[in-house]
C-alpha cells in the first residue's frame, strides 16, 4: 500500500516493488494463465477460463479492444501523472478493481479471503460472489471495503433475507447480477468434468493425483482446517457442499427477477446500489429511473448467452444514454493497462477484471494477485505517459482510432 500512495507523489522516481523470485518470470496477466493451467485440475481451470458453447463472447470481449489504436500526444511534462480515481465518494488508487468470481476458494485456498485481502492493501475495491464457498461475513472482517454481489431469485421473501443478511454484515455496496435468469449453456464444464456440486468420480480423482500441488495445497488443505466446502451466500442460509453425488444446488426462481424486485431492494438496502450485466442503452436509462446508484456494463464474461455483444461495444451509446447521473462501470476481456485506457476514454468510469486475478491467486496466493495487481497498475501509469496524459480525465474518444474505420477520429 506504501508503494501505491508514493507512486502517485512521484511516479517518475519509483518503480514497483520486486515480486518474489518464483515470480519473477510472470511478466503479464496472459502469464497467470499459463500458469494456472499447469497448477489446476482440468475441471477447475476448465470452469474458470470456459464460457458458453462456442466462446463466442468471451473471444469478442478480447478482440473489440484490439480494434482500437492510440493517437499519442508528445513534448507534454507527464512527471506528475496520477491514476487516482474518485467513484462513489471514494478515492481509489487506481481505476480497476477486482470482478466477482464464484468458487474462488476451490482454486486457491481461502481464495475470496486471498482477493480481499489483497485488493485492501492495494487500496482497490473487490467485489465477492455470491456464488462463493466463504461466508460473506469472514470477508468483512478482514476486509472492510469488499463490495458483496448476490444472485438472487424473484422471491420477496429470499431477497430480504439475504439483503438483510449483507447489511447486517457491515456491507456498503451490494451489486445485483441481472443477466443470469436462466442457466446458460455451459456445455465446455461437461467437456472438462465440471459441475456445481462436483461429482465425484475417478476422472475427478485423477485429475487431483495429478496436480499434486493444488490437491495438498488448497483442497485437502481447506477440508482438513475447515471442513467441506459449501455454497455459503447464494441465500441467507447455507447451500449445497461443493462435492456431492446426491445434492443438488438450488438456484431458485431467477426467471421471475424483474424491476419489481429491484425496487424492493433498493427501498430495503440504504447502502450504494449497483446492477451488473446492462448491455443496452435503455436498460441503462431505466436502471436510473429505478434509483441505481451504478451500473456495470458486462456480458458475463462471455458465460451466459453465446453471441451476446461484447461490452466494450456498446460502452460509447451506454455512457451518452445516462450521461453523467451515474457512474458507468465494465468488465471482461480486460487484460492490459491499454485495455483499461480504451474503456475509460470510451466513457468507462471504472473498470474491473476477473480471471486473471483468480488465476494469480490459484498459482501464488495473496503474492500471486499482489503482483498481478502491480502489473496492471503499473501498465496504466507507463501508458498514461506514453499518450501524454497526467490525469484520467484527459482520455476521451478523441485520443482513439479505430481499425479499418473510414473517419480519421473515433467518435463515441
Amino acid at each position: 500500500m506504501l508503494w501505491f500512495y508514493m507512486a502517485q507523489t512521484n511516479p517518475q522516481t519509483l518503480t514497483p516493488p520486486k515480486p518474489q523470485k518464483t515470480l519473477r518470470r510472470y511478466l503479464s496477466l496472459d502469464d497467470f494463465e499459463q500458469g494456472a493451467q499447469r497448477h489446476l485440475p482440468r475441471p477447475i481451470f476448465g470452469y474458470i477460463g470456459g464460457a458458453a458453447e462456442r466462446n463466442e463472447s468471451f473471444d469478442d470481449n478480447q478482440r473489440a479492444y484490439a480494434e482500437y489504436r492510440f493517437v499519442t500526444r508528445v513534448l507534454r511534462d507527464v512527471s506528475k501523472r496520477s491514476q487516482s480515481t474518485t467513484l462513489f465518494g471514494r478515492t481509489w488508487s487506481a481505476p480497476f478493481g477486482i470482478a466477482p468470481m464464484g468458487i474462488s476458494a476451490l482454486s486457491a485456498y481461502r481464495g475470496d479471503l486471498v482477493l480481499a485481502q489483497a485488493a485492501q492493501r492495494a487500496g482497490i475495491p473487490m467485489i465477492m460472489s455470491g456464488s462463493s464457498l466463504i461466508r460473506l461475513e469472514a470477508v468483512a472482517q478482514v476486509a472492510p471495503q469488499t463490495w458483496f454481489q448476490a444472485y438472487l431469485p424473484g422471491e420477496s421473501a429470499k431477497i430480504h433475507a439475504l439483503v438483510e443478511r449483507v447489511e447486517r454484515a457491515g456491507y456498503q455496496t451490494l451489486v445485483l447480477t441481472v443477466d443470469t435468469a436462466v442457466l446458460a449453456n455451459r456445455e465446455n464444464n461437461v467437456r472438462a468434468g465440471f459441475s456445481t456440486p462436483l461429482k465425484p468420480s475417478l476422472r475427478l480423482a485423477m485429475d487431483g493425483l495429478t496436480h499434486p500441488r493444488w490437491l495438498f495445497g488448497t483442497a485437502v488443505k481447506t477440508l482438513v482446517k475447515h471442513g467441506m466446502p459449501h455454497f455459503e451466500n447464494s441465500y441467507a442460509t447455507r447451500g449445497a457442499p461443493i462435492f456431492s453425488g446426491r445434492v443438488a444446488r438450488d438456484f431458485g426462481a431467477k426467471d421471475h427477477l424483474n424491476w419489481t424486485h429491484v425496487d424492493e431492494i433498493r427501498r430495503q438496502w440504504k447502502g450504494t446500489l449497483i446492477i451488473k450485466g446492462v448491455l443496452a442503452p435503455d436498460d441503462a436509462r431505466a436502471a436510473c429511473d429505478h434509483g441505481i446508484d451504478g451500473i456495470i456494463v458486462s456480458n458475463h464474461g462471455g458465460r451466459q448467452l453465446d453471441g451476446a455483444v461484447a461490452p466494450l461495444r456498446v460502452l460509447p451509446a451506454i455512457a451518452a444514454a445516462v450521461g453523467a447521473q451515474m457512474p458507468v462501470m465494465i468488465d471482461g476481456g480486460i487484460r492490459r493497462g491499454t485495455d483499461v485506457l480504451k474503456a475509460l476514454a470510451l466513457g468507462a468510469d471504472f473498470v474491473f477484471v476477473g480471471r486473471p486475478f483468480n488465476y494469480a491467486a490459484a498459482v501464488a496466493g495473496e503474492a500471486g494477485v499482489d503482483h498481478a495487481i502491480a502489473i496492471l497498475r503499473t501498465e496504466v501509469q507507463r501508458n498514461l505517459g506514453l499518450l501524454g496524459l497526467n490525469a484520467l480525465d484527459e482520455l476521451g474518444p478523441h485520443l482513439l482510432m479505430r481499425v479499418g474505420a473510414s473517419e480519421q477520429w473515433q467518435q463515441a
